[in-house]
């Protein structure tokens, strides 16, 4: 059963967004909404018009959206017909759903595929009166917002959901829309509402006990207790205050439990404060300024940030120590964090069995969904049974029959593997995260996996033949440890006949943030200019071994891909990249150049790119280059990165960030046999006829107030580089041109400007114009 062509019902935020993450995989897709006055097709329309304009964007690459085709309900119905799977986001009540779904039940071929994406209606009740056949393909499909950005998407089959339409939607899912799939139990709010509403609606509570602020809270509810950065309230001005209420009714309603929101809440979404898509709700910003929702007055005040000694220590800390640290705290602030986590804690234990069919998928749903460092489960066995058993106490709650037999906590590995105790109290395997993944943690405990390693960097064995290179220093940096380790990798690679090599990592976020600014800035101040200079030839040649090594090597970026990281993808022979990927050359940022054969790369890259076309201008491939250079453009997806010409039309794309690593080593074993590294190349150095034209590029820009003194230093390095000096048009090889940058880049670093850009960048993690 393939899925080859989606149908969305329903044009708003979770429909435009189902519709623009399915394009941006390459998928074609019909929209369709209710029809329009006048305009029949203008809901759908301005459905899809929303989503290319929205904030972060929905879309992977605008061109995406033309895969899109808006219609209404009545004239365009028939579309559907030609979808292999029809997802309904229509107003989140039952019976309009049903009512679409007796129509879809006369139209629909009898393999096509219909799911919900309901947030909380039971599955069942929706395919009320509908044939056995329809009920066989139909099931509960809830994703999150925004789509694009949330890795998790609950399914939730009924007992009548054929098991080949459940493994059709989670292949697809996993596969080409990268999603990490749970399954959930046909239980009110599925897993990750359930929990995350109840947690939300008991903070209220707890906040009042503890006549703690929303300012204090939300120091004490984000990654202190693992929880993202926006924390409780800043999180729910995002989503909107009003889906909270929602979806707190619908719970209640359904459960019988208490999901009450205090009056000041009900307050603001009477006043239409509904949080960032109304310009306010428990945060408002006016100008630069943040001003916070006080309960007490009913006005906001100028926000006040938590200064506490003790929080900015264990803000320091692993996960585990924090949290224990947290619970530990005196005075109110440790009285709401003890009621809040254990009393997550306490709910999860409780409800868990009725929402999943074992703790992982429990997990999984609140890392996934909500952003959470640890799952509840995982979080429990950082807290330890005992601590848990002993907080329940002291809060008269009692002890939870999934606690009572979990003295071992709830996972525990056995050699390299590791398990969960399961509802039933046996001990199973934890499944991969995606059908095929490979996760390097449970590689580097097999004996014998860890090839090579220093502090900075490891070498693993993947197994067939393919090793991989991880780097682990902070943000992967590339410093003199990393650069240490890829010399070792790759003399071990050749030395061992293994079949090639793999740049990557498991970080949730960074591939690598590039050079080490501070052993950089450390060497300047210490006038070890030398040093420097070998610094960058040595990282030159390290490039060059990334191109010219006697077997393939595949660079597998995702997150922020920055300066040598970048540097190192484009030399590679293939890229396998996370749809997610921020990468570029930001040199200009901290005042130099890429000077790891980036400036030499994009220019023989663009350049040959123009051989096919005598006709063409060479110095277009010379502006380009300046341009993404010049800019410090980062890409704000692979689709993206292809599109500015850092990525090839050959290298790949993995939507999956979980099967990133398994896709990267079966490009290494698709372009093994035979492998012939790639012969040194030669282009033609345009010399004064292009330096010239981007000098007064330059110029122009300073006139106009765009560009300081320093940034046409800059520029004009840049400029040298590409155009291979300002002598004669000359044959230059690679090698002229890595010259030319290293030469370039130490000239910039000795001025006291862009050594006031680096000491800026390291002290605030910002770029200074100066």
């Amino acid at each position: 059963m393939r899925i080859r062509k989606v149908g969305v019902v329903g044009a708003g935020t979770m429909g435009g967004g189902i519709a623009a993450l399915v394009a941006s995989a390459g998928v074609p897709v019909v929209m369709l909404d209710v029809p329009g006055d006048g305009d029949r097709n203008a809901p759908a329309r301005q459905g899809l018009e929303r989503q290319t304009k929205a904030k972060p964007a929905a879309f992977m690459g605008p061109e995406r959206a033309r895969l899109v085709r808006t219609g209404n309900t009545d004239d365009d119905f028939a579309l559907l017909a030609e979808c292999d799977w029809i997802v309904e986001a229509i107003v989140e009540q039952p019976a309009p759903k049903q009512a679409l779904f007796a129509r879809l039940e006369q139209l629909l071929a009898p393999s096509t595929i219909v799911s919900s994406n309901t947030s909380g209606i039971p599955i069942c009740v929706l395919t009320e009166g509908r044939a056995a056949h329809f009920k066989r393909r139909f099931l509960g499909t809830h994703f999150f917002s925004p789509v694009r950005y949330m890795h998790l998407l609950e399914l939730i089959p009924t007992a009548d959901t054929a098991p080949e339409t459940l493994e059709a939607v989670q292949t697809f899912a996993e596969r080409v829309l990268g999603k990490g799939i749970v399954i959930a139990k046909d239980a009110p709010g599925f897993i990750a509402n359930r929990l995350g509403v109840k947690a939300t609606t008991e903070t209220f509570r707890h906040m009042a006990a503890a006549g703690l602020t929303i300012d204090e809270v939300d120091a004490l509810q984000g990654p202190l207790i693992g929880r993202p950065k926006s924390a409780t309230f800043r999180t729910g001005d995002i989503a909107g205050i009003d889906i909270l209420a929602h979806a707190a009714a619908g719970l209640a309603a359904a459960t019988g439990e208490d999901f009450a929101l205090p009056d000041w809440v009900r307050g603001l979404i009477a006043a239409k404060r509904l949080g960032d898509k109304t310009g306010g709700g428990y945060y408002q910003k006016r100008g630069k300024e943040i001003f916070t929702f006080d309960p007490s007055t009913g006005e906001y005040r100028p926000q006040q940030k938590v200064d506490d000694p003790e929080l900015a220590r264990l803000a320091k800390l692993p996960l585990a120590e924090r949290v224990r640290g947290a619970l530990a705290l005196p005075g109110k602030y440790g009285d709401f964090v003890r009621r809040s986590v254990l009393g997550a804690a306490h709910y999860a234990l409780t409800v868990a069995p009725t929402l999943a069919y074992d703790p992982v998928a429990i997990d999984r749903a609140m890392e996934w969904g909500y952003g959470h460092e640890a799952g509840p489960f995982r979080l429990m066995d950082m807290i330890g049974a005992d601590a848990l058993r002993r907080g329940f106490r002291d809060l008269g709650l009692d002890e939870p029959p999934l606690l009572a037999r979990a003295d071992e906590g709830f996972y525990r590995t056995r050699g390299a593997d590791e398990e969960y105790l399961g509802f039933d109290g046996r001990w199973h395997a934890v499944p991969p995260k995606a059908a095929g993944a490979i996760t390097l943690a449970i590689v580097a405990r097999r004996p014998g996996a860890i090839l090579e390693e220093n502090e900075s960097a490891r070498l693993l064995d993947l197994g067939d033949g393919v090793a991989l290179l991880e780097f682990r220093s902070k943000m992967n940096t590339l410093g003199s440890g990393v650069l240490e380790m890829i010399e070792r990798s790759f003399g071990r690679v050749e030395r061992d006949g293994l079949v090639g090599l793999v740049l990557g990592n498991d970080d949730p976020r960074t591939f690598s943030a590039g050079a080490n600014l501070a052993e950089v800035a450390g060497a300047v101040q210490g006038g070890e200019w030398k040093a420097l200079e070998a610094t960058v030839r040595r990282f030159q040649n390290m490039v060059r071994t990334v191109r010219h090594a006697p077997f393939p090597v595949v660079v597998a970026p995702h997150g922020l891909a920055l300066g040598g990281a970048t540097e190192m993808a484009l030399h590679a022979d293939a890229v396998q990249a996370h749809a997610e990927l921020y990468m570029g050359l930001v040199e200009v940022g901290v005042g130099l150049l890429p000077a790891g054969g980036g400036t030499k790369e994009l220019l023989f890259r663009f350049t040959e790119e123009l051989a096919a076309y005598p006709e063409a201008d060479p110095f277009e491939a010379v502006k380009r280059a300046f341009q993404l250079i010049a800019l410090a453009r980062t890409s704000t997806s692979a689709l993206d990165a292809r599109r500015a010409g850092l990525l090839r039309a050959s290298d790949r794309i993995s939507m999956n960030r979980d099967l990133l690593i398994a896709d990267a080593k079966q490009r290494v074993l698709d372009l093994a046999p035979g492998y012939v590294a790639p012969p040194p190349r030669t282009i033609r150095a345009l010399g004064k006829d292009g330096i010239g034209n981007l000098y007064y590029a330059l110029f122009a820009f300073q006139e106009a107030g765009q560009a300081s003194a320093h940034d046409v230093r800059i520029g004009r390095e840049i400029a040298y580089v590409l155009c291979g000096g300002d002598g004669p048009p000359r044959l230059v090889t690679e090698q002229d041109i890595l010259d030319l940058e290293r030469e370039a880049f130490l000239r910039l670093l000795g001025t006291k400007e862009t050594q006031a850009r680096i000491a800026f960048m390291l002290a605030t993690g910002k770029p200074l114009r100066n």
